[in-house]
């Protein structure tokens, strides 16, 4: 605690959010934060009934002198000019110009007032308190993420604090949720289930993740991103314990089916934790921010394929059931940690998304099928890339720990791509850097069709590893796109007389909504790839198909973008 009795505050200048108080010698009366005195400026407080005076002056000294002017009888002081005399920290009433001695109150010029009292202001005691740290699964006081002020001295610990804490939990999500996509690996022939049902079982989570995400970015707004973190993750107990249940030689396909859909809860972490960090942080940084958080959740796809791969190295495949089992203990562990660490921001900065008022929107139905391309190329391809190889490449990969050994590279480097692709679009423009990466996406996807119709494995896997990075690099562009076309919106309307604060809400809201609306509508461009691999692979043999089809859907995407920039150039800058 800082205290002045009678004098200024001195160095080290407090927080912004220090709170500043002014003492009648028994009780301090809180009447701001330090932050929000402007240097040079005065204030009016009302402390025990009576007007105090307050000055912050340019070097961070605080005062606190009586508002009634001696001389005019007017409570103007705290409208008064600060400055000095003879070195004396100095404040000149606006009537009758007398100046006072901030530090004791004495007139500098007169010693009596009209009515023959001493021309003398009262001094107050002024302190600063320090801001208690906010209590934990309470909600923050306030969050200002556009104000530098409040940004540099608080705003960017905190929200630098619910980012990491939101990339562990939703990295942990997004394990679970492609689980699937290493447990197919141990199915072997005493499961009996071919490749069509094995590239069902990773469809089948995927779908259940994207129809979840929509009401997962809502329960932000209802209950919280601080509460949603916790529940969202402890939910995940569910799918870890069934599968660690079933899975055994004998159960039934149904029953699988039954374990992979309710794996899908994973994939719904991913909007909530998006709708979370995107509140937090301020328009300037939300790319880089939301390319992190996504990059780091998305590692969860290589991570749970490392580690079956270590369960298929060291226990064999007989013992599928250590891998959701293995999980258990880090479920709890990163919701017990979000329960004590994570905040709840203030009520309005999580505001309902506006589902509505987006659904109509042709730009957003553009952007959620850009984002189906990219994210969903993402998702679904590490999803089925291992029994892709196992299948096309069956001479080389005919054991899973062959297979494993490699599926995970993929997702590895497209969730570490990820962030770039939102940096970049904060430097270069989304529209650019998405536009560029679909162009190459469609050569990758035409390698990889002529390595596998010549059976060229090295070509095969530099053509998808590729395609990985350059999902990766779009997931974070096209996200990037989403908050910059309504941020730009929200500008126009501003400039065209509308409310700056009603524009900046209303575009939030839309944004919020749109990052549900995406994620989900693109995570089913996973669901297509699974089922475009199974038709391909039922009706011919191979999947020579399936890499056509995307050869052609990524064109598409990229003449798509371009026409989307260049019509929404009078709407927005994205």
């Amino acid at each position: 605690m800082n205290e002045t009795a009678l004098s200024p505050h001195r160095s080290p200048r407090p927080d912004p959010d220090a709170v500043v108080e002014i003492g009648d010698g028994t009780t301090w009366t809180t009447v701001c934060r330090y932050g929000d005195l402007t240097p040079g400026r005065g204030v009016t407080a009302l402390v025990g009934g009576e007007q105090v005076a307050l000055f912050r002056d340019p070097a961070g000294a605080l005062y606190a002198l009586a508002n009634r002017d001696p001389f005019s009888d007017a409570c103007v002081i705290s409208r008064g000019i600060m400055g000095s005399r003879d070195g004396t920290p100095a404040v000149t009433s606006p009537m009758y110009k007398q100046t006072f001695d901030l530090r004791t109150g004495a007139c500098l010029d007169e010693e009596t007032a009209p009515d023959g009292s001493p021309a003398a202001l009262r001094a107050w005691a002024v302190r600063t308190t320090e801001p208690a740290p906010p209590a934990r699964g309470r909600t923050l006081p306030e969050w200002r993420p556009e104000d530098p002020a409040f940004w540099e001295a608080t705003g960017a610990r905190v929200a630098r604090r619910n980012l990491w804490l939101s990339v562990l939990t939703e990295h942990i999500g997004f394990s679970v949720w492609s689980m699937w996509s290493v447990l197919v690996l141990f199915l072997g022939p005493e499961y009996g289930i071919d490749p069509a049902g094995k590239f069902t079982l990773t469809a089948v989570p995927t779908a259940l993740g994207a129809v979840l995400r929509v009401p997962y970015t809502y329960a932000v707004a209802r209950f919280g991103g601080r509460n949603w973190t916790v529940f969202s993750g402890l939910l995940l107990l569910v799918p870890t314990a069934y599968i660690a249940l079933v899975l055994q030689p004998g159960v039934s396909y149904t029953t699988l089916l039954t374990a992979a859909a309710v794996a899908g809860v994973g994939g719904g972490n991913f909007a909530s934790s998006m709708a979370n960090i995107n509140a937090f942080y301020p328009q300037r940084l939300k790319g880089r921010a939301l390319g992190v958080n996504a990059g780091g959740g998305n590692l969860g796809v290589p991570a749970v394929q490392l580690a079956g791969l270590l369960v298929l190295a060291t226990a064999g495949a007989g013992h599928p059931r250590l891998l959701p089992l293995a999980y258990v203990p880090l479920i709890a562990l990163t919701a017990l940690v979000a329960a004590l660490r994570m905040d709840n921001l203030p009520a309005g900065h999580h505001e309902r998304p506006a589902m509505g008022e987006v659904l109509g929107d042709r730009h957003a139905w553009a952007l959620s099928l850009l984002y189906l391309g990219t994210f969903g190329s993402f998702v679904g391809f590490a999803f089925a890339f291992g029994q892709v190889l196992q299948v096309q490449f069956h001479d080389e990969f005919d054991t899973p720990v062959k297979a494993a050994c490699l599926t995970f590279l993929g997702p590895l480097l497209g969730s570490l791509s990820r962030p770039l692709g939102g940096a970049w679009a904060d430097r270069l423009g989304g529209g650019r850097v998405t536009t560029a990466v679909f162009l190459a996406m469609a050569g990758c996807a035409g390698l990889i069709l002529v390595a596998a119709q010549h059976r060229l494995l090295a070509g095969f896997f530099a053509g998808f590893l590729t395609l990985f990075v350059l999902s990766g690099v779009g997931n974070g562009s096209t996200y990037r796109m989403i908050p910059a076309l309504y941020a730009a919106r929200a500008r126009a309307a501003v400039r065209g007389g509308a409310d700056a604060r009603t524009a900046e809400a209303a575009a939030h809201r839309r944004t919020t909504a749109m990052i549900g609306l995406a994620g989900a509508f693109g995570t089913f461009g996973g669901v297509l790839v699974n089922v475009a691999f199974r038709q391909s692979f039922l009706t011919a043999g191979n999947g020579d198909a399936a890499y056509a089809a995307f050869l052609v859907f990524y064109l598409a995407c990229a003449a798509l973008t371009v026409v989307l920039c260049r019509r929404g150039r009078a709407a927005a800058h994205i």
